[in-house]
């Protein structure tokens, strides 16, 4: 990508950020085939999340059991003496300890040992959107920002989104919605569709599985609606949180006073369950059924019967 941008442009493109994926020809999370740049940190802890490897900003150390060989090279290696084996043929982290300083990752010799997570500046991150510029003019796609929580690193988000748009590209926000408010307006300046996660209604349940109320969320949702900036609405549907029927009336009354036109529905599934086990964490909904789309048709329905266009997936 040429580099003829002003001082205060060119500053821009050299903010870095911790990205974690880059995930290209996505048909997904905004109109036509788009990027997804997924951005590390997010100020909740849904106990469904599908990707918890997100969570924290900074890079996260991951084990995986199938290729490790057991020859302590990573013990030997740890500065701080947070990796050890104990009763096992696996070594046990001990993640208090483990000041991410890579020298175990560097001594693994089958790839058991990794980080997930890595810095990049915005040049670097255009350089990979930009290489599908073809596709997003002719299906009208573009670049989504996607996480964790890509409001948690909110200069080089900006600054990301503002060089999308100096190539002319379609920009999308995935969000929580749990943010600074005046950070989310900067944020939407360069936006051109909010993808505006509502987990919950009520503020407790909120509060009892994300670790955050849900005051926050709505606030700044009805703010940005204010803004005429395009968003839709997206409801993670979640086995004892919020699957029943009833929940669906309460989300259709609440997404027609907001004045809110299209929602996605999202079924949960257990596609990151596998990385509970990398990171050695528990998960909580290990033994949950996934959804799947002709589970929540009369959901969708009532959602829809107040006027709402209520699709499912997103």
């Amino acid at each position: 990508m040429e580099n003829n941008s002003s001082p205060f442009e060119a500053n821009l493109l050299k903010q870095k950020g911790i990205i974690y994926n880059i995930q290209r020809f996505s048909i997904h999370d905004g109109p036509g085939i788009r990027t997804i740049v997924f951005l590390k940190g997010c100020p909740l802890r849904c106990q469904w999340c599908a990707n918890p490897e997100s969570q924290l900003r900074q890079p996260v150390l991951m084990f995986n059991a199938t290729p490790c060989i057991s020859c302590r090279a990573c013990e030997s290696a740890c500065p701080k003496s947070a990796i050890r084996f104990k009763d096992g043929p696996y070594p046990v982290i001990d993640r208090s300890a483990c000041e991410s300083c890579g020298q175990c990752v560097s001594s693994c010799c089958t790839g058991a040992l990794y980080f997930e997570g890595y810095s990049a500046t915005v040049e670097e991150v255009m350089k990979e959107v930009i290489k599908d510029e073809a596709f997003y003019r002719n299906s009208g796609g573009g670049i989504t920002l996607s996480g964790g929580e890509a409001l948690v690193q909110a200069g080089f988000s900006y600054a990301l989104l503002a060089a999308s748009k100096q190539q002319g590209l379609h920009t999308a926000v995935e969000t929580t919605g749990h943010a600074n408010p005046d950070i989310l307006m900067k944020i939407a300046e360069k936006t051109d569709l909010f993808l505006y996660d509502i987990k919950h209604y009520d503020s407790a349940k909120h509060l009892e599985f994300t670790g955050v109320g849900n005051e926050l969320i709505l606030s700044n949702l009805k703010m940005l609606l204010k803004t005429r900036t395009a968003l839709i609405a997206r409801i993670p549907v979640i086995p004892g949180f919020n699957n029943s029927l009833e929940d669906a009336g309460h989300f259709g009354r609440l997404l027609a006073d907001l004045g809110i036109k299209e929602v996605n529905l999202l079924p949960f599934h257990q596609m990151g369950q596998h990385k509970y086990e990398l990171l050695e964490m528990d998960y909580l909904y290990k033994d949950a059924k996934g959804l799947h789309e002709e589970d929540l048709v009369d959901y969708r329905q009532i959602i829809a019967d107040l006027g709402i266009d209520a699709k499912l997936g997103g």
